[in-house]
């Protein structure tokens, strides 16, 4: 059962797992199930998605439970006006404390929309929250290393484009651990070994928006699920070795 984070007589959040599918698509013909399917048979009503998450990404996702609702709220994604989103992700090495991503993206090419508009602006602002080295041994053209270096950090995209901050990381040398298209595989491959799970780590922790029938603030909050209890644990042994 998909976890219901807010629900009114407008529109439904949940916390998505990762590797669930928002909705049916082509680019994953083999996947059966879908949140948007999951949440209809769920509430015994039609459900309709005004955003997406990628499928390894977990944390709030919203729905609209009317075709008006959906139009609003498709609107005020659209514009970005009164809405904020934060997500949390682990990522290669260590970034400067804060700063901000400011690089155009081209539209992908599975885009329906592609041949529109190229090219689209993409600002990301994101803060580093924590350090941490992993005992992956690794080499770099400045010779080898015990450790690897990675980061918690937080992310807030002031555009919506389509794997913005999948994207935004990669340009900024420091991909998503997880991410099998922008990042590295031999260092995905053995993250996952070291954490026990295979998964894209980023989660959507929490959207801010203003109700689009009430006009009143909404915050919507996804606690990090169990799966990033991992890292706290890494972050406690280095606390304790620094001791």
């Amino acid at each position: 059962m998909l976890s219901v984070l807010y629900q009114d007589e407008h529109l439904v959040a949940i916390s998505k797992p990762p590797g669930l599918l928002v909705h049916r698509t082509g680019l994953d013909a083999g996947e059966t199930q879908f949140a948007m399917q999951l949440l209809r048979d769920q509430l015994g009503r039609h459900v309709w998605p005004v955003h997406r998450l990628d499928k390894g990404t977990s944390g709030v996702l919203l729905f609209a439970l009317d075709a008006d609702t959906a139009r609003l709220l498709g609107q005020q994604f659209e514009s970005g006006q009164d809405m904020q989103k934060t997500y949390r992700a682990v990522v290669r090495g260590w970034p400067l404390n804060e700063g901000l991503i400011d690089h155009p993206l081209r539209r992908l090419d599975d885009d329906a929309r592609a041949q529109r508009l190229e090219v689209q602006s993409a600002i990301t602002h994101y803060c580093t929250l924590d350090r941490l080295e992993l005992p992956l041994p690794h080499s770099s053209p400045h010779g080898n290393h015990p450790t690897t270096r990675v980061a918690l950090v937080e992310l807030q995209p002031e555009t919506g484009r389509r794997h913005q901050l999948r994207r935004h990381l990669k340009h900024l040398a420091h991909p998503i651990l997880g991410d099998s298209t922008h990042g590295k595989g031999p260092l995905n491959r053995a993250v996952a070994d070291l954490m026990g799970l295979q998964r894209l780590w980023l989660h959507a922790l929490e959207l801010a928006l203003r109700h689009p029938h009430t006009a009143q603030p909404l915050r919507l909050h996804a606690p990090l699920g169990p799966q990033w209890q991992a890292w706290e644990a890494h972050r406690a042994n280095r606390t304790e070795r620094g001791s």
